[in-house]
C-alpha cells in the first residue's frame, strides 16, 4: 500500500485563481516570544491564516454555483472517497480546451474501463510546467468544455479533478464547466498536484474537506491510495 499526496502546499501569498485574493499566512506567536512569558522553558507557536474557501487544493460545494445547492458541511463524506482513475491529457496545450474526443481518447489510452461512481482526475502537466510561477500557474491552464462535463455525467463519474485553479478556461468568462456542474448537479476538485504518479492507474481517492459551515467550498488533503 502506498499513499501519494495529490495536494499543493499552502503558503503565504501562494498562487490563486485570478478572481480571488491570494492567502495570507503569517506568524501570530513565535517560540522566541512565548518562551519569555511562560515558565519552565515552555513555548508555543501559532499562525494567522486568512484565505477564501477556494484556495489551495479544494472542492467546490454545490452552493458555489447554485444558491439552492448544499454548502460544504451538508455534502456526504462518500462523495470525497472512492475508486478513482487518472487520465493522461498532457497533449492538451497551455490554455487549451478539453472536449469529449479528448476524454474518449484518454480513457481508451488508459486501458481502464469505466466503473460507475468513479472519481476521474486529469493529468495535463500544468502543475509541473508552471508551479510556482504565479503568472503562468494562474493564467495558462486548460479548461473543460460544457459537453466534456456532460459526457462525464452521462458516464456516471462521481467527481472529477484538475490541476489548475479552475475547471474553466482562464479566458472564458462564461464558465461553461461550472455551469455544467450547476445544471447537472455535480462538482469537482481543483488545484491538484503530483498526478504524474497515478496517471493511467486505478487507485482509491481520499480527500475529505474541512467541515466549514455555510461555505461554497473547502480545502482538502487529496491523497491517492495505491495497492
Amino acid at each position: 500500500m502506498q499513499l501519494i499526496d495529490l495536494s499543493i502546499e499552502m503558503s503565504d501569498n501562494m498562487p490563486a485563481h485570478y478572481l480571488f485574493p491570494r492567502p495570507v499566512i503569517l506568524p501570530h506567536r513565535k517560540h522566541e516570544e512565548t518562551v519569555k512569558t511562560l515558565t519552565g522553558g515552555f513555548s508555543y507557536a501559532t499562525n494567522f491564516i486568512s484565505m477564501l474557501d477556494h484556495c489551495g487544493t479544494h472542492v467546490d460545494a454545490y452552493f458555489h454555483v447554485n444558491p439552492k445547492g448544499a454548502a460544504i458541511e451538508a455534502m456526504k463524506l462518500e462523495e470525497f472517497y472512492g475508486p478513482a482513475v487518472c487520465w493522461d491529457l498532457t497533449h492538451i496545450p497551455a490554455k487549451g480546451l478539453i472536449d469529449v474526443k479528448d476524454l474518449e481518447q484518454a480513457q481508451k489510452k488508459s486501458g481502464l474501463p469505466f466503473k460507475e461512481n468513479d472519481i476521474v482526475l486529469f493529468h495535463t502537466g500544468h502543475h509541473n510546467r508552471t508551479w510556482p510561477d504565479k503568472t503562468a500557474w494562474e493564467n495558462t491552464y486548460p479548461g473543460l468544455t460544457y459537453n466534456a462535463c456532460k459526457w462525464l455525467f452521462d458516464h456516471k463519474v462521481k467527481m472529477h479533478g484538475v490541476e489548475g485553479p479552475s475547471t474553466d478556461h482562464p479566458e472564458d468568462k462564461s464558465f461553461p464547466a461550472h455551469r455544467a456542474c450547476r445544471d447537472l448537479g455535480i462538482t469537482h476538485i481543483e488545484c491538484l498536484a503530483n498526478l504524474e504518479k497515478v496517471v493511467n492507474k486505478r487507485f482509491t481517492f481520499i480527500g475529505f474537506p474541512i467541515k466549514l459551515v455555510g461555505t461554497s467550498g473547502a480545502p482538502l488533503r487529496a491523497v491517492a491510495l495505491l495497492d
